[in-house]
């Protein structure tokens, strides 16, 4: 992190802090993030009585470096990997940056691999899921991290499912590098376009509370009314000078954003919603805005595609092995390769920014079946984006079958929340998970 004692200086130094994640193209890498939810055998959700002790012992049996809070561990980090426990029990694992998907895909099978025996030992079941489908959000016990408990007093004041997304929501997620300016914004442009056709192909979470729903991804839903001060789409990023403006305007979006806490001595202090423009200004009992204190803020932000200062996409749930594994395939195929991104933007530039918000409420509901704005169904567009995504994936030198599992939703039009009728999955086996008194 950021040296937590440089002071922030100007507005400028915050646009400079993302302009400087700009890499030459031989250092460029895509990462991997995966969230998995737990239940015990029984169905219910661990609580960290047995949370704590399995990242203990997968903290033992891989070498990796335990990260506490309050004399509890929360996190595990190996080199510039990590795990670390979300609000609800989840574990989200982080890969070190890999030079191609096929490596980020083998990262998380020898993950996967680890996590097995102490999973076993400690009755886990991971499911293959974006939302939990067994219990209620009351069944699920909060983790003691002090970060959370800031956002569990502040998000209900923005929105009805805030918590849901806290305790309930798992994604897969793909990192990936920029060479320049212009660069970064042709990546988060083409990546934002099709925020809601990456959710369609990946919806994988129709039950809720326990019951099949008609919902496709419940858990793109609970992002619709979490907190609109810093979720969903960002219009400037479709702005026609956008290649001349992209980090100026998203550093101006995040100085508005609202502060969830400010980070102190081991303590997430609660800034009652000021925002990092105003403490920036003001400072905030005695204390004054820093780089790291930026790093932060910017990690706190969620629009569907955002910038830490590598470009984050974050528009799919989480589901079986072989669709966490296509995800970096297709984002590489389509962002990493210049003639696949500039033929993914075509696919969705000609949209008005009303009709971009309307498909982000409706593909959580309809999915594939959605209506685009032509009129033909979003599935046409979804077969479209994976065969660019093949071929910009092919001329990268990289393998097409890693693609394999998107190819077949959109080759079906069958998305993952069909295909298993909402029966729970079990994300190791990817045998149906069925809870045994």
């Amino acid at each position: 992190m950021t040296d937590a004692k440089e002071p922030v200086q100007s507005v400028d130094a915050l646009r400079r802090f993302l302009e400087a994640g700009g890499r030459t193209r031989e250092w460029h890498r895509v990462g991997l993030e995966h969230e998995k939810i737990g239940v015990l055998r029984d169905g219910r959700a661990p609580g960290y009585d047995v949370i704590g002790p399995l990242l203990e012992e997968l903290a033992r049996a891989g070498q990796w470096t335990r990260i506490e809070e309050n004399g509890r561990i929360i996190a595990l980090r190996r080199g510039q990997a990590t795990v670390t426990l979300e609000p609800g029990g989840q574990f989200e694992f982080s890969d070190a940056p890999q030079y191609t998907a096929a490596d980020a895909a083998r990262a998380l099978d020898s993950h996967l691999a680890e996590l097995t025996a102490p999973s076993l030992a400690a009755g886990v079941t991971w499911l293959a899921s974006g939302f939990r489908p067994i219990g209620t959000i009351d069944d699920v016990p909060w983790m003691p991290k002090g970060r959370y408990a800031v956002m569990r007093s502040y998000l209900p004041t923005r929105g009805g499912r805030g918590l849901d997304m806290m305790k309930r929501t798992a994604t897969a997620q793909a990192n990936l590098d920029w060479t320049d300016p212009a660069e970064c914004a042709e990546r988060v442009r083409a990546a934002m376009g099709v925020s809601s056709i990456v959710t369609a192909l990946w919806a994988n979470s129709p039950v809720v509370d326990g019951k099949l729903t008609d919902w496709q991804s419940y858990r793109a839903a609970c992002w619709l009314d979490c907190d609109p001060d810093r979720c969903g789409l960002l219009p400037f990023v479709f702005d026609a000078d956008v290649q001349e403006t992209l980090l100026h305007k998203y550093t101006n979006w995040a100085l508005d954003v609202p502060m969830f806490f400010l980070y102190r001595e081991g303590e997430y202090r609660s800034l009652g919603g000021l925002t990092f423009r105003r403490f920036l200004a003001e400072g905030a009992s005695g204390e004054i805005a820093t780089l790291a204190d930026w790093e932060v803020h910017l990690s706190t932000l969620f629009p569907e595609v955002r910038l830490r200062p590598h470009v984050e996409v974050r528009s799919a749930d989480a589901g079986t092995i072989g669709m966490v594994k296509a995800l970096p395939a297709l984002y590489r195929g389509i962002l990493d390769d210049a003639e696949a991104r500039a033929a993914t933007w075509q696919l969705v530039a000609a949209w008005p920014m009303a009709e971009r918000e309307r498909l982000r409420r409706e593909v959580p509901k309809t999915g594939l079946r959605t209506k685009s704005p032509s009129g033909a169904p979003l599935l046409d567009l979804a077969r479209e984006l994976v065969a660019i995504a093949r071929a910009g994936f092919v001329r990268l030198g990289e393998d097409p079958a890693q693609l394999a599992a998107v190819e077949e939703v959109a080759t079906t039009g069958v998305s993952p929340a069909d295909r298993h009728h909402g029966a729970p999955m079990n994300l190791l086996t990817g045998e149906a998970f069925v809870p045994r008194p």
